[in-house]
């Protein structure tokens, strides 16, 4: 049995890991290893491979996975935890889950991460938001894109299962929200979420002690899933501009990251000479990149909750170039700590590039400024204090 954790509290989270790794999965490793909350991790790729189970079966294990909750029933054995903090659980832990946390009287707190458990695939557009009150109008809007793993049919069958969870009040074991960003917060109110339960947290961050020995490699960086939501083919479209105008003398671009557009973006580096396409990355590697980057550059075309890629671009007092794109908006102050531009805009994006490119002086003070923030705002103490605070609520409100 785990000892009280440093909240004075046994707390537990749950987190489904999604075929490629991102944001979400280091804010899940940061609270196990950094702040000490044991993981009960399930795994999309279990049910890819020919080792996975039918088609017939994950879609009703969707619904209600048996060997998931045997799994989290054991976990629960293990760790006598006071309350269970969900991230991810969907595909494979399943809609019951939430059932389970009802069923054991287990205080829940739900993260906020993207738009799951309201939305379908987690992802959604600024064009969505007029309907996002409307969550209907919402599973048909994401159906018809085929929102999840790229299929229409899957799509579909996520969203009965969201709403049989639903008309089960099974979402209802939720005790507390936590929304990384004032916009998410804003965005679960419209749709529903009572607003005295839902607390805005942002992300903490242990800074690094040796930013100063940094410097600067004349390459711009995108670090990132390589799907189209990211806006990683728009900055590929400022990049062919650039080669076209300036040639061989432009900046460089390094796109770091893995996803379905990998073989594209490939074969569009390799037209290029001005990209460099390095694919999935070591961390140490990564930060290497960040310590010798200009800039980096997050052009999200979806509504972004958070978006840490700034807050790793601002420990090494780099300037980040962001979409104005949900709560990245809230985090990159314009010609403060770098520049927005509206998703999409590729001629914005490539004036604010040449603007970095001509002025030297407003990257290192647009970087000094974003290293100014990052301290003040990401702070663990000021974390863990308000943590504990919607931890607290959260047990109480289940007496």
């Amino acid at each position: 049995m785990s000892e009280p954790g440093p909240f004075g509290r046994r707390l537990a989270q749950v987190f489904n890991r999604y075929k490629e790794p991102g944001g979400e999965e280091t804010w899940v490793k940061t609270l196990e290893g950094s702040v000490g909350i044991p993981t009960c991790y399930f795994n999309s790729a279990d049910w890819t491979g020919p080792h996975a189970p039918p088609v017939w079966s994950r879609a009703l294990r969707l619904i209600y996975n048996p060997g998931s909750l045997d799994k989290i029933r054991e976990f629960q054995r293990r760790e006598h935890a006071e309350a269970w903090i969900f991230h991810n659980v969907f595909p494979v832990g399943s809609a019951a889950i939430y059932r389970e946390a009802e069923r054991q009287r287990i205080p829940l707190i739900q993260y906020i991460h993207n738009f799951r458990p309201l939305g379908l695939s987690g992802y959604l557009t600024p064009s969505d938001l007029p309907s996002l009150h409307n969550r209907t109008r919402i599973y048909l809007r994401e159906i018809a894109r085929g929102s999840w793993q790229n299929s229409r049919v899957k799509t579909a069958w996520l969203a009965m299962v969201v709403v049989l969870a639903r008309l089960f009040r099974w979402f209802d074991s939720v005790t507390a929200w936590i929304a990384v960003s004032d916009f998410m917060r804003d965005q679960f109110i419209r749709a529903g979420i009572p607003s005295d339960r839902i607390f805005t947290l942002r992300h903490f961050w242990r800074p690094t002690e040796d930013f100063g020995n940094t410097s600067d490699n004349g390459y711009y960086l995108f670090i990132g899933r390589l799907i189209g939501l990211k806006g990683v083919l728009v900055l590929l479209d400022v990049w062919d501009r650039i080669l076209q105008e300036q040639g061989k003398a432009g900046p460089k671009l390094v796109i770091v990251g893995e996803g379905p557009l990998d073989e594209i973006i490939k074969a569009r580096a390799a037209q290029n000479t001005l990209v460099d396409f390095r694919g999935s990355v070591s961390i140490e590697t990564k930060r290497e990149l960040l310590r010798g980057t200009r800039a980096l550059i997050a052009p999200s075309l979806c509504l972004e909750s958070l978006g840490l890629v700034a807050y790793e671009a601002y420990d090494f007092a780099k300037p980040v170039l962001a979409a104005c794109a949900g709560g990245l908006a809230e985090i990159v102050l314009h010609e403060e700590t770098g520049f927005l531009h509206e998703p999409g805009d590729a001629i914005a994006l490539q004036e604010q590039i040449i603007t970095l490119e001509n002025e030297p002086e407003t990257r290192a003070r647009f970087g000094r400024n974003g290293r100014g923030w990052l301290l003040e705002n990401a702070d663990e103490q000021k974390w863990r204090e308000k943590f504990r605070e919607i931890v607290d609520f959260a047990i109480a409100a289940k007496l």
